[in-house]
């Protein structure tokens, strides 16, 4: 390959990063994107009431959050509905996305569109379709046992995630070569034992991935959460959003530091355990 082939080869990001008016626009974007993070952050910690005005440094506001019983409730509601709700996504995307990758049906072409509606349906639609749904077609009682007055709202959230849960799966099935699992069908395995043993661990990262997303689409919603919790069911961005109806103290910005901080372990955690699935696939 001659100096002349190689210079006229696709260059990669590293090779367009050492333009100089490229680093400036990415450094833009990064600012744009992480500066109100950072601020947030930065005055969760302001000693004064008041945002605009930086007067000290303190704790005292984390101390304030931990010590709100309403707030600490409202954040545990958040993580129950988040946690039940991603591993009912999980289950469903996955097997949605298994049948749609497998199987060929009649009307396979409108189910696939039903499966992505709730994708690109805007929120609002969605919460006012959820409201309906439990207040009038099938009324949810409210007098339940804690999680299971949480039900409505699981069930509302699990509605919009497994999409997202089935079309990350879907696109990792993409790349299965079939022969694996014919070749274990071969050996004496049951589709059962085929599919836990061969497709699981090659859709494992996809399903680590879609948990991952899952998990915080169900975290940070409000709109569809709104329109479905009952009149003592208070969700953690329900919460935050009566209080800061009437102005941002240091106390919202030290509980949504500490709901990024919770996102991005869980993240961090998610993106180790992706790796070793795929560092373990590299090596088999």
């Amino acid at each position: 390959m001659t100096l002349r082939t190689r210079s006229r080869e696709a260059k990669g990001p590293l090779d367009y990063a050492r333009n100089w008016p490229l680093r400036i626009w990415i450094a833009l974007v990064l600012v744009f994107l992480y500066a109100p993070l950072a601020c947030l952050v930065a005055f969760s910690f302001n000693e004064s009431r008041r945002n605009i005005v930086w007067t000290g440094f303190t704790f005292d506001w984390y101390g304030t959050v931990f010590g709100d019983d309403e707030l600490i409730t409202a954040f545990v509601n958040s993580l129950t509905i988040a946690a039940l709700s991603t591993l009912a996504s999980v289950v469903l995307g996955a097997l949605v996305a298994v049948a749609l990758w497998r199987f060929r049906f009649p009307f396979k072409p409108v189910f696939d569109g039903l499966v992505a509606l709730p994708i690109v349906v805007p929120e609002i639609c969605m919460g006012v379709s959820m409201l309906v749904f439990f207040s009038r077609v099938v009324p949810w009682p409210t007098d339940l046992p804690w999680p299971l007055d949480l039900g409505a709202i699981v069930i509302a959230h699990i509605s919009f995630s497994f999409p997202f849960v089935a079309v990350i799966v879907r696109a990792r099935l993409a790349s299965f070569n079939r022969e694996l699992e014919e070749a274990a069908k071969d050996l004496g395995a049951g589709e059962f034992r085929a599919f836990i043993d061969v497709l699981v661990p090659h859709m494992r990262p996809a399903l680590i991935a879609g948990a991952l997303l899952a998990f915080t689409l169900s975290l940070d919603d409000f709109v569809i959460t709104f329109f479905t919790s009952g009149p003592d069911t208070v969700t953690f961005p329900v919460k935050v959003y009566s209080m800061v109806r009437f102005s941002v103290t240091p106390e919202v910005n030290a509980a949504s530091t500490l709901l990024m901080a919770v996102t991005v372990v869980l993240t961090l955690i998610g993106l180790k355990m992706q790796g070793k699935d795929v560092a373990k696939m590299g090596n088999g």
